[in-house]
């Protein structure tokens, strides 16, 4: 995605989440939602300081798209606009109850104590070599702690319900069968937002919708919707 984006000339920075990927600490362990929130903070800030007077947009995905939402909601950074994608506002699935209430007491006694978070591989994308790649991924971990499994999950429930006018355009794209986050409940926050918010789903699209066979087609949606933005 990034390469795609850099060849339309589009500079695309990432990271990875503390205790996710490359970076430092206990895997899938954050002590609270502002932590991850500043990690955001702190991507906005070095972009900037590497790109200065160029316009930025946020992206997130899936758990990054319940922490970029949650951001600029909370937040009102200066940026052009959100794009979310398969954003972690309600699971398509019912949450075990007796995990989350497990959870939620180890939160307050052993809140890096790690949890399973149960994903299914193979629904990530209807591309074989994506899940083999997944599957055979090193740095791919399937563990998040008490605390930071509780707070996204808090998180993801007051988008659920969160209504109001928006600080920056919103590019809301999701999946129709995605198994993992909940279409419906994206389609239901875009509705419940006024200003200037977009939302289309591709029925067929399973979670990653920038790594489905049909990624090129999001990926011009995504640059036409920018493009308009830039003016």
């Amino acid at each position: 995605m990034a390469e795609w984006f850099n060849k339309q000339g589009i500079a695309v920075l990432g990271f990875d989440q503390q205790g996710y990927g490359k970076s430092e600490g206990k895997r899938g362990h954050a002590l609270r939602l502002d932590a991850y929130l500043n990690d955001i903070g702190q991507l906005l800030e070095e972009t900037r300081r590497l790109y200065p007077g160029v316009l930025l947009f946020l992206y997130g995905h899936s758990m990054g798209g319940n922490l970029a939402l949650n951001f600029v909601l909370r937040r009102h950074p200066d940026i052009r606009g959100l794009i979310a994608t398969g954003p972690w506002i309600r699971l398509a699935f019912e949450a075990p109850v007796l995990k989350v209430m497990a959870g939620r007491m180890l939160r307050r006694f052993m809140p890096s104590l790690s949890l399973a978070t149960g994903l299914v591989a193979h629904f990530i994308s209807r591309d074989p070599a994506v899940v083999n790649a997944y599957k055979n991924d090193p740095l791919v971990h399937g563990q998040v702690s008490a605390s930071a499994g509780i707070a996204l999950l808090e998180a993801a429930s007051w988008l659920n319900q969160f209504k109001g006018p928006v600080p920056v355009p919103i590019l809301l794209l999701h999946g129709g069968s995605d198994k993992l986050t909940s279409a419906p409940a994206t389609k239901e926050l875009a509705d419940r937002l006024s200003g200037d918010v977009t939302h289309h789903e591709w029925p067929e699209l399973y979670h990653e919708i920038h790594n489905e066979p049909e990624k090129e087609v999001v990926f011009n949606f995504i640059l036409d919707w920018m493009e308009a933005r830039m003016k």
